[in-house]
Order: structure tokens, then C-alpha cells, then sequence
């Protein structure tokens, strides 16, 4: 399933978490994983309410404990016990982003505004939420960015909140009216997901729904749009990750690669580079859905020790495939045919040759006798 969101007004964590709930989310397994976070004092209910001409649906948090204050350590654990990948890359992100701008090792950040209950509800309500729905894509058109400033723990900020920012490095944005538009809880949850940003893709429209916000716009409603639909027979749009090494083994590239694929990436590989000053070097690729590219890119940038990586989207072309399995000494071999050809899977041949200490090559031309 795709989400394509329209930020009308905004977006932040309570508002994303209303539309996806209006689109038909279900509250209960939204409960469900905050409850798996070990979180105590909280309840969650959602009501229908108007926000200027439409009606839409609107996110009540009621908790007992008003601290709003924790390391983001802690909520990264307590995230990590609902078993979700983007509740998980949104508040590593959050961490992230807060010590760069802070001058503190990620894991040492202490969240002033974001550390509250609020903040684990939305991101891991809204995690749970596209997991209920079935989405594996999620695109966004360009966001308003607002204007201003906001009075914070550290004093006095320009809107859109450095946070922000740091968390929208590659999105689309444009102006907007006054006031804080984009939450970093709302920019944390669109980076996790791996979001592309533009028009809205191909595909054949299931549900819409509208989130509201809590202020009251005199002029217009203030809501997120979430519009749910089915992939058509167009192009796939995938990111690539891309980062250049110049200190990794061979061992550790291999490594990454296999991480990769085994955590759900289309495909690896490495290309050869010369850096600068001469410095041989390799450049590696993820080829990724969109919704894995959170935590693929925690996974290279962990593994590799990169400090960055380059993301771009592209459209993959996959034509049509099909499989059959011919029979060589009592074992099954896959051949893979295409438009064009036919080939047998490496896999199966290395197991056969292991097996019978026959050659893979002479294997490979006795499956294709086979056939």
C-alpha cells in the first residue's frame, strides 16, 4: 500500500497519527504497541472533530506523569520492545540530530521537549499505524515550513526548529504562514520512512483520511491529509544509498552486503573509486524500498563507520519472471527464465556442486540440458 501525504497546514506526530487513524488505522493496535513499549500512565483515544469547513480526526493523549524530560537513550529502548523499525530509526534520528546540533555524542542526549510521553506515542502510534495499514511506500508533497520563532529549554528559536531542519535534509519544502508547521517529531517519522518527496504517485486511490492540529486557523482547516491507494503496473520508485570507504576491508564490505540483503535491500554492490589524494577506495550501494531506507542506512552507517551517505531516488524497471526446477542428482535446481533467456540459480548449483564434486560450469550446461 501506498500514503501520500498532503501536508496542508503541517505535519507533526499527532496529526500524521489522526489521518492515519481517519483512513482506517486500527486504535486498538496502535494501543497495543505503545503498551509494548513498558510506557505507564497514558491513555489514547481519538475523536471526530471540525477544524474549519471538513471534519477530521483529532488524537487525545491523557497522561499522569507531565515529565517532559528523558534521555534519548531511554526512549530508544523503551521503542525498540514494540518491534518497530521506523518508531526505531525516527527517535535514533531524533538523538542524532539533537547531539550534532548540540555538540553531544548521540547517545549521551537528553530530550527536553521530545522526551515526554507525546513524543513515544506519536512516533510509535504512527509506526504501528502504517504497519496496520500495509503501507510499504509512503510519498509526500512539498511541506510548509512556517515562520517565527519558538521558545524552547535552550531559549528562543527561529522556526522551523534546527531539529527540523537537520531531520529534512533532502526533502522538498516551501514557504509557509507563521508558526512552527513541521515538528521534528512529524520531520523524524517522514526521514524514518524512507519518504519521497513530489507529486503523487500512480495509483489507484482506497482511502483518505484528515488529521487535525490543535490550533484553530482563522481562514482554512488545519489538517494532514493521508490519502492510502494500490500500486499500479507503473515504474518502482527506490532509493539508492551510497557512501565512498576508504578504510573498510574487503571482509567488512562483504559483510555489509550480506546485512544488507538479508534486511530486506533489493540489492548490494560495490563499484571501485580513486579518492582524493589518490586514495583507492570503493563506493557502496544499497538499492532499497522506500520503506526499508531507515534502517538500512543506520545498518551501513553502523557497519561502515561513515559519517554520511547520499540517498537518490530511482525507478526501478523489473520486467517479467518465472520460475521452474529441473532435477540433476536427486536434487532440485532452479532455472530462472526471463523475457529473454533462462538461467539456473547459483545457489542451487553450488549446493549440487558441493555435494557431487562435479564442476559448477559443467552443472550449469547439464541444467540447461535438462530442461
Amino acid at each position: 500500500m501506498i500514503c501520500f501525504l498532503n501536508p496542508f497546514t503541517g505535519l507533526a506526530g499527532d496529526m500524521l497519527l489522526g489521518a492515519l487513524l481517519d483512513a482506517g488505522a486500527s486504535l486498538d493496535a496502535v494501543r497495543r504497541a505503545v503498551a509494548l513499549t513498558g510506557l505507564t500512565g497514558w491513555r489514547l483515544d481519538a475523536e471526530r472533530v471540525r477544524s474549519g469547513a471538513l471534519t477530521a480526526t483529532r488524537v487525545l493523549i491523557d497522561v499522569e506523569d507531565d515529565a517532559g524530560e528523558r534521555p534519548a537513550a531511554e526512549l530508544i529502548a523503551m521503542a525498540a520492545r514494540a518491534g518497530l523499525p521506523v518508531a526505531d530509526a525516527a527517535l535514533t534520528a531524533i538523538a542524532e540530530a539533537e547531539g550534532a546540533l548540540h555538540g553531544v555524542p548521540a547517545a549521551d542526549v537528553h530530550l527536553h521537549e521530545l522526551g515526554g510521553h507525546d513524543t513515544l506515542i506519536d512516533i510509535v502510534g504512527c509506526a504501528a499505524a502504517l504497519r496496520d495499514l500495509g503501507v510499504t511506500r509512503v510519498h509526500c508533497a512539498p511541506l510548509p515550513l512556517g515562520s517565527g520563532t519558538v521558545r524552547t529549554r535552550h531559549g528562543v528559536l527561529p522556526v522551523p526548529a534546527p531539529a527540523t531542519l537537520a531531520l529534512l535534509k533532502g526533502a522538498l519544502v516551501r514557504g509557509g504562514a507563521a508558526g512552527e508547521a513541521v515538528t521534528p517529531t512529524g520531520a523524524a517519522l517522514l526521514h524514518a520512512a524512507g519518504t519521497v518527496y513530489g507529486p503523487v504517485p500512480e495509483m489507484e486511490l482506497r482511502a483518505t483520511g484528515y488529521g487535525a492540529g490543535t490550533r484553530e486557523l482563522p481562514d482554512r482547516p488545519n489538517v494532514t491529509v493521508a490519502m492510502l491507494g494500490r500500486p499500479t503496473a507503473g515504474p518502482d520508485h527506490q532509493v539508492v544509498l551510497s557512501t565512498n570507504l576508504d578504510d573498510v576491508t574487503g571482509e567488512v564490505l562483504g559483510h555489509v552486503i550480506e546485512r544488507a540483503l538479508a534486511a530486506g535491500a533489493a540489492d548490494a554492490w560495490t563499484t571501485p573509486a580513486v579518492m582524493k589524494k589518490g586514495r583507492p577506495a570503493h563506493v557502496l550501494h544499497v538499492l532499497a524500498p522506500a520503506e526499508l531506507t531507515g534502517a538500512l542506512q543506520d545498518l551501513v552507517l553502523r557497519e561502515t563507520g561513515s559519517l554520511g551517505l547520499r540517498r537518490s531516488v530511482v525507478e526501478k524497471v523489473a520486467l517479467p519472471r518465472h520460475f521452474a526446477t529441473v532435477r540433476l542428482y536427486g536434487q532440485d535446481v532452479r532455472m530462472k527464465h526471463g523475457p529473454w533467456g533462462v538461467k539456473p540459480e547459483h545457489d542451487d548449483l553450488a549446493r549440487l556442486a558441493q555435494v557431487t564434486g562435479k564442476p559448477l560450469r559443467e552443472l550449469a550446461r547439464e541444467a540447461f540440458d535438462a530442461l
